[in-house]
């Protein structure tokens, strides 16, 4: 499987994948990102799998990086 990057999302997907790392409702996410986010492997249930998690990280701390820099 191909490496998944944040560019490859959608602002729905993102949004999603934002969410659920949070520890947020499912609710508050668009069902058809939810769909695509589990056929791409990244949550499970309503949950982010290991590379979801992965994913979220390495955004997270390109943005804190970019604040530092900047």
């Amino acid at each position: 499987m191909e490496r998944i990057t944040w560019a490859d999302l959608d602002a729905d997907e993102q949004r999603a994948i934002a969410v659920l790392g949070a520890g947020l409702s499912i609710e508050l996410c668009e069902p058809l990102a939810l769909l695509t986010l589990r056929r791409l492997g990244l949550i499970v249930g309503s949950h982010l799998t290991a590379a979801g998690h992965e994913l979220r990280r390495a955004v997270i701390l390109g943005q804190a990086g970019n604040i530092i820099s900047a």
